[in-house]
């Protein structure tokens, strides 16, 4: 049984949904630990193999984990996907290269378990919310470029051409904004993910390697960005939106304006607000959207998916 806190379980995961199949725990290194478990969510009664939502918590890197997800999660199974809900290891005591391994044996867990709970590999959308919507977007981008995967030395599990879409919830896709005077997020940050402590320009540098922004030239799939102006990293979220568009990468974006109260960092998770429902409803749409896409056949620009403001 999934580990939840009865916190988490008021305010997360209050009235279970009734109509998915839930499997717990799942040990997708073999080596026992919290770190390497994920929960698996299927539809009943689900009529052929269904695309494959793979999701990753958020929690600063350092924090957080599948559990409280588990409403959203299965959520979002019940609108007709196998969702996949991953735990990995964190920093202090692990960096951005373990995560990356975590998130790709994930990948690598989902080729070869997905079909046994009805999922269709070849159809993967990769998501996360905040840290974990970061991992989610840098896992993409090392599919898509040979020198992004060498530096993580991972050989990426899945085929760019099965990573149907991103979505990505109060993520953090540019870095550069970490650089900006008063970012919420201390630089300390970028120094804990990287294998070496770097200062100055080296550490500009180095920014590089953990931004998904700067790994669009070589392909991306359509993306999903829900933020908000209550959002932290709600500046680096329109950055992401604008390089993607500017790369013509299908991107529909749901932005709420600051008025709207159920919106601060992550939000997401909350199924209990109109305003994650919408999130869930549009996400919905999207998943469906590009899980029919052919193989090889991108998205015409502007005709598959109707760009939000």
């Amino acid at each position: 049984m999934a580990r939840i806190s009865p916190g988490e379980l008021h305010k997360f995961n209050a009235e279970p949904v009734q109509t998915v199949d839930y499997t717990f725990d799942v040990d997708y290194v073999g080596d026992g630990i919290h770190s390497h478990r994920l929960d698996v969510m299927t539809p009943h009664a689900a009529a052929g193999p269904l695309p494959v939502y793979v999701y990753f918590h958020g929690g600063g890197w350092t924090s957080g984990d599948k559990a409280p997800l588990t409403k959203y999660a299965a959520s979002q199974a019940a609108d007709g996907m196998v969702v996949v809900n991953a735990n990995y290891r964190m920093a202090p005591r692990f960096r951005l290269k373990h995560m990356m391994h975590d998130g790709n044996a994930v990948l690598e867990w989902v080729a070869r378990h997905a079909a046994e709970f009805g999922g269709d590999p070849s159809r993967i959308i990769l998501g996360g919310d905040s840290a974990g919507g970061h991992i989610a977007a840098l896992l993409t981008a090392s599919a898509f470029d040979p020198e992004l995967a060498a530096h993580y030395d991972i050989e990426p599990a899945a085929a760019a051409a099965s990573l149907r879409g991103l979505v990505q919830h109060c993520s953090i896709a540019d870095f550069s904004v970490m650089f900006e005077r008063n970012f919420v997020l201390s630089l300390n940050f970028l120094r804990m993910l990287l294998p070496e402590r770097m200062s100055g320009l080296a550490l500009r540098a180095a920014a590089r390697f953990v931004s998904p922004i700067e790994w669009l030239d070589q392909g991306f799939p359509p993306v999903f960005v829900t933020t908000s102006e209550r959002d932290y990293f709600y500046g680096a979220n329109l950055n992401f939106i604008a390089a993607l568009r500017g790369r013509k990468i299908e991107v529909d974006s749901l932005i709420y304006e600051r008025k709207w109260a159920n919106t601060r960092h992550t939000w997401q998770q909350d199924s209990r607000h109109p305003e994650s429902q919408e999130v869930y409803r549009r996400l919905g749409a999207f998943v469906r959207t590009v899980a029919a896409l052919p193989l090889t056949k991108a998205p015409p620009l502007g005709a598959v998916l109707p760009l939000a403001a």
